[in-house]
């Protein structure tokens, strides 16, 4: 179902993404969906939680030995900042939905956030044993370092000059290693 709904928000966006397109596609009645959700924007809910954890994860390099918490950690937040702005369901709602995303940064914290947020305080923890990762309540410096993840990947596009080598998205992304490099270290 989530594939379905996925592929339908791809082709015209969420606002023109029925319950009975996605059932369609899926090849479900509508009442099976209506069981499971109310409406299409809490199926997108789910399939954007899906995608950006997965984003997330996919992101973290394998811990390697000689490789503290602090450098996985940063290398797999980089990462995973470059991998949202290129994951084609974030381009469709930033470009034709990006009303969408509004309530989750000026209003609440939807389930993608809590899911990242259980992340990185897993990650902060392991950091603070292995002293990679400056001591601090983990839940506090869990939800700094994802305003500041979060603001690079919403954000990015509206600062960068690809025109100018000293604006371009490969600098941010450096510039934000810095900024998550100075901020975790002990």
């Amino acid at each position: 179902m989530l594939d379905a709904v996925r592929d339908c928000v791809l082709a015209v966006g969420v606002r023109r993404t029925t319950l009975t397109d996605v059932a369609r596609r899926a090849g479900l009645s509508r009442m099976t969906l209506y069981r499971r959700w109310p409406d299409v924007r809490s199926l997108v809910g789910d399939l954007m939680t899906r995608e950006w954890v997965a984003v997330a994860t996919g992101a973290m390099p394998e811990r390697r030995p000689g490789r503290d918490t602090r450098a996985l950690m940063v290398d797999g937040l980089v990462a995973g900042v470059a991998a949202f702005r290129a994951h084609p369901l974030f381009h469709k709602i930033l470009d034709v939905d990006p009303e969408l995303l509004l309530p989750y940064v000026l209003d609440r914290r939807g389930a993608s956030q809590e899911a990242l947020l259980e992340l990185l305080r897993d990650a902060l923890r392991d950091g603070h044993a292995d002293g990679s990762v400056r001591p601090a309540p983990p839940e506090r410096q869990a939800r700094s370092v994802l305003l500041v993840v979060q603001s690079f990947a919403l954000s990015l596009r509206t600062m960068t000059d690809e025109d100018d080598a000293e604006l371009t998205s490969a600098a941010f992304l450096g510039e934000l290693r810095t900024l998550l490099e100075r901020t975790l270290t002990p």
